[in-house]
């Protein structure tokens, strides 16, 4: 079988342009589609398989092996193409309530990062380096690739927009716009941690101690962790599905999960601040929009907007009336933003 990124790439302006915006879209489904049938194995009779079937039907899932890891992903629907990133401690469950509608407007590309979910769990590496911002955003970079979808949207939450937010500085001609879910840039929020910050966010400085402290202490009772972990960061009685919450509670417990959570925090404090140091000031330049929940601890102890425009050049967004799990506390919200921003 051929390397899936060695395939001819169709731009988005051949697609969209010349008054065939319609034609392309579905050229551009199709093109997605046979990707997806020239890389991937049909779904298994797994947990995770069965859960996909119900919570997004009609989309198909492969498995794409990239530089350093192989990604869970799912592709779905028709139109220009629109990645979405979840966040920890969940995996592409999360964007159950919006990915089904969304795919109406787009061909929709879920993942699990790698470290996350179904996708593979790599060793952290020195310096924590496999678990960098840069090495997860080149996986997404190269899932996009091998499905022949060279640029795209994409939107993220958490730790899946902290990736997005590398990915906008080293892969700007890829990335058409960026949607950012309940964060400000990892770096300003350390550097302006108080106390109110850590006590609400601990798991900010519990999971970046070495190992293998925090993994057994979490391996001790994962589901104890996994619901007080989304009891506090969810205001919404009812938004985690007990569906949804099956799928994060079987992912925790996969080998070597909790490690390359771990590894992901890890990363933050060390490998990915000394990449953002080396951006030496300079703003990513692709448009972004930030979203955050009103009664979330992001929104209420930092100035999200104001900390965006000091690492990028175009800054839009508002706040929704939830916590921090915004595709699961307000789906309506968060279709109604990414429409309006995404097919502007």
């Amino acid at each position: 079988m051929s390397n899936p990124t060695d395939r001819n790439v169709i731009s988005r302006r051949s697609l969209l342009g010349s008054g065939a915006a319609l034609a392309g879209a579905m050229a551009l489904s199709r093109t997605a589609s046979a990707a997806v049938d020239a890389i991937s194995t049909d779904y298994s009779d797994g947990p995770g398989a069965i859960a996909d079937k119900f919570l997004f039907p009609g989309f198909r899932q492969s498995f794409i092996k990239t530089n350093g890891a192989t990604i869970n992903t799912l592709v779905g629907g028709s139109g220009p193409p629109l990645l979405l990133i979840h966040g920890h401690p969940e995996t592409h469950v999360a964007w159950h309530k919006v990915a089904p509608a969304l795919a109406r407007d787009f061909t929709v590309v879920l993942t699990d990062l790698r470290g996350y979910g179904d996708s593979s769990k790599p060793d952290g590496g020195p310096n924590h380096i496999n678990y960098s911002k840069r090495e997860m955003a080149n996986d997404q970079i190269e899932v996009m690739r091998a499905l022949q979808l060279d640029k795209f949207k994409v939107a993220g939450h958490d730790r899946g927009a902290r990736v997005i937010a590398r990915m906008i500085m080293d892969h700007p001609h890829q990335v058409e716009r960026a949607a950012v879910l309940d964060i400000a840039p990892t770096d300003r929020m350390y550097s302006q941690t108080n106390q109110e910050f850590a006590t609400r966010y601990f798991w900010w400085f519990f999971q970046i101690q070495p190992a293998p402290l925090p993994e057994l202490m979490i391996q001790a009772n994962p589901e104890l962790y996994l619901r007080s972990h989304l009891d506090t960061q969810s205001k919404t009685a009812g938004a985690v599905t007990a569906a949804a919450f099956s799928e994060y509670l079987r992912c925790y417990k996969l080998p070597n999960a909790i490690q390359a959570v771990c590894e992901d925090y890890r990363a933050a404090v060390s490998i990915d601040m000394e990449q953002t140091k080396a951006d030496n000031g300079r703003k990513a330049t692709v448009p972004i929009l930030a979203l955050w929940g009103a009664q979330g601890t992001v929104g209420q102890v930092f100035d999200v907007l104001g900390l965006w425009r000091e690492e990028v050049q175009s800054v839009s967004g508002h706040s929704l009336p939830c916590g921090h799990l915004l595709p699961e506390e307000d789906p309506s919200g968060v279709l109604s933003a990414f429409k309006e921003f995404f097919l502007a």
